[in-house]
């Protein structure tokens, strides 16, 4: 069949009609290959996207997406077999709802097409093809007889490699047929390989159904990743990637904090990269667990003296990650202050930098000269605004905003505040204004000494809502008599109609201002719909004023949102007392504790639930044993991952504590 002889303007991919397919595959068929590689990227996203779903479209196009694949002139065939693949593997991922009925037999009539791929002229197309194979859920019967035909005459070492895989893959998707027991005995003989590189491929492929086996020949993975032939991988289909993917890829054959993998990494080797990846591995291990602090710290510290400038950031930020756990460490780190080598990052970082932030982490008096320096405005690589990355199994090494940095500092506030305080008055820089201010709020009254430049920024309109909120965090104990002129201005800008007023109610009220006209504010924001929980917590601030609003919160602990619910259930306690109504409700927020789920919600939660003292014991049964959980309790990667990790122990402790309880 044709092109032209598809209906395509009644078949649909991810944007709706697929009638601009044909002339996509048209053109990744032409001459001109930036205009393939275009059209191929262009067909990619319509077909496959982010997946989840195999369209009618894709199931029309495979067979004319495998015969540009098979034809030698074509500039895109490895994208076309790429696509392929991915359609394949997520055709035998997705619910039977997700995928178009026309799949199958359209899979089903391409199959020996891909498989005559295997004698394809070009390794790269062969590579291809095996991988495609590799990720299909085709049968073992159907595939595994042509894999073996080309294993036995392939002599490209790459595509070798990928042979290996997908014989694995292939050789767990029943019905295997006669050539399964086959495959498994030579994936096994392969362990024995004297290419260390096909010994570790037979790892991966044996290791699905035999999960003991990585760690029973640790010897033989270590040897193999850090030999220099690992740079084969690269030229692969399936993994195309050097040292550091190939690290990262051989970890995941392991699970859970044995850091044995890890410590054969992080021996000495000659080669940077292998150095660099090593350290990253450590802190994939690091950001899950927490026991592997105690093997791992001294190799981590060691590092800190390596000739390459990334491997000593690396090593320095992960000290501040551990923080307080390799506060024993700091004579080491404070050795490296000075150190102005750069990463080659578009922020280029120093390691300096990482050291200043590792003794900051470690609450220790070395980072202030450095700190003042970036208070008053020295270039530097620290981030410009709070970034968050997710909690994967890849480390995100990267410095905080400044900030975040001075938020961990509140026991050096009086070193700090006057250089915070000159650079209060030359600011022009909004953003850096409102860091510090959101630094200042962070320290509460230990910041009072900021109190004079902060008001004479409440009386500018461009920077008013940066003092307000600092001042909000200082309160009536750090500001005293000077609260008098700041709780008119606010009190003012509390009566706008603009989008703060909100914010001026509040810190009219933290500054020592009545209940009433703050109150009548902020009652108001709990009472319109959106985000609600930061009014409920500000009104919870207000204890009996507030009164008049314990049915509406009341009624909001049965929200559908868990925010509201924990922020409404504290206020109602605040407000009346009602400790019967609000344990339980928090008690639901934070109980998957227990089972080593964490959601950042829960922390507000059990520090309200602290609050609460001993109305709350029955929550800190169920969560004693929380503190001692090896896995680390966190939502977010790089830096951040650790802290709330730290927040969370501590909280659960202190709820211990506060229930008559020992942590």
């Amino acid at each position: 069949m044709g092109l032209d002889a598809v209906d395509w303007a009644g078949l649909k991919h991810n944007y709706g009609s697929a009638e601009d397919v044909p002339g996509l595959l048209r053109r990744c068929g032409g001459s001109n290959p930036d205009d393939a590689d275009d059209a191929s990227s262009e067909l990619f996203n319509l077909l496959f996207h982010q997946g989840g779903w195999v369209c009618s479209a894709a199931s029309a196009a495979l067979p004319f997406v495998l015969r540009l694949a098979a034809t030698p002139q074509v500039p895109s065939r490895c994208a076309m077999l790429e696509l392929v693949a991915m359609l394949a593997a997520e055709a035998g991922r997705i619910e039977a709802r997700f995928l178009d009925p026309g799949w199958a037999p359209a899979w089903t009539q391409a199959l020996p097409d891909l498989l005559g791929l295997l004698d394809d002229p070009e390794p790269e197309i062969r590579r291809a093809a095996a991988d495609v194979l590799a990720s299909c859920d085709s049968p073992g019967e159907l595939v595994l007889p042509g894999l073996l035909r080309s294993w036995e005459t392939e002599g490209d070492p790459a595509t070798r490699l990928e042979l290996v895989l997908s014989l694995g893959q292939a050789a767990v998707r029943a019905p295997v047929g006669r050539h399964g027991a086959e495959v498994v005995d030579l994936l096994r003989d392969l362990l024995d390989s004297p290419q260390a590189q096909i010994r570790l491929a037979a790892v991966h492929a044996l290791a699905p159904n035999d999960p003991g086996l990585p760690a029973e020949r640790l010897d033989l993975i270590l040897e193999a990743v850090r030999a220099p032939t690992v740079e084969l991988w690269r030229h692969t289909s399936s993994v195309q990637t050097g040292v550091l993917g190939v690290q990262h890829w051989a970890a995941g054959l392991t699970t859970g904090p044995d850091p044995a993998f890890t410590l054969g990494l992080l021996a000495d080797h000659h080669d940077d990269e292998q150095r660099i990846g090593a350290l990253a591995q450590a802190g994939r291990l690091l950001s899950q667990w927490r026991s592997p602090t105690a093997a791992l710290l001294p190799r981590v510290v060691a590092r800190l003296d390596d000739p390459t400038p990334e491997a000593r950031f690396r090593a320095a930020e992960l000290l501040a990650c551990l923080g307080p756990a390799a506060a024993a460490h700091a004579d080491e780190v404070a050795t490296h202050l000075s150190d102005p080598s750069t990463r080659t990052t578009r922020k280029r970082e120093t390691v300096g930098e990482a050291a200043l932030w590792a003794l900051a982490r470690m609450n220790d008096p070395r980072c202030l000269p450095g700190l003042i320096e970036l208070i008053a405005g020295a270039p530097s690589g620290f981030a410009s605004a709070s970034a968050h990355y997710p909690a994967t199994d890849l480390h995100h090494a990267v410095l905080p905003a400044l900030d975040e940095v001075l938020g961990h500092l509140p026991d050096h506030a009086e070193q700090l505040l006057p250089s915070i305080c000159g650079r209060l008055d030359t600011a022009t820089d909004d953003r850096l204004l409102n860091r510090l201010c959101e630094g200042l709020a962070d320290w509460g009254p230990a910041a009072a000494a900021a109190v004079p430049q902060l008001l004479g920024l409440l009386e500018d309109d461009r920077t008013w809502t940066a003092a307000a909120k600092a001042l909000a965090g200082i309160g009536t104990a750090g500001i005293g008599p000077a609260g008098v002129g700041a709780r008119d201005l606010l009190l003012s800008r509390s009566r706008d109609a603009g989008p703060h007023a909100e914010l001026a109610a509040w810190a009219y009220w933290r500054v020592g201002g009545e209940p009433g006209p703050a109150l009548e504010v902020i009652g108001r924001s709990v009472e319109e719909r959106g985000v609600r929980h930061p009014s409920l917590r500000k009104l919870a601030g207000f204890g009996p004023h507030a009164a008049l609003y314990a049915d509406r919160l009341r009624a909001m602990t049965g929200d559908t949102d868990p925010w509201t619910r924990v922020e409404a259930a504290h206020a109602l306690w605040a407000v009346t007392g009602d400790a019967e109504t609000a344990v339980p409700v928090l008690a639901t927020a934070v109980l998957d504790l227990a089972n080593g789920t964490y959601l950042p919600v829960m922390l507000p939660a059990l520090d309200h639930l602290a609050e609460l003292g001993q109305a709350a014991q029955p929550v800190a049964d169920l969560l004693r044993d929380v503190p001692a959980r090896d896995q680390r309790l966190r939502t977010s990667g790089g830096w951040r991952g650790f802290v709330q990790d730290e927040n969370v122990r501590t909280a659960v402790s202190e709820l211990l504590s506060a229930s008559g309880q020992s942590a």
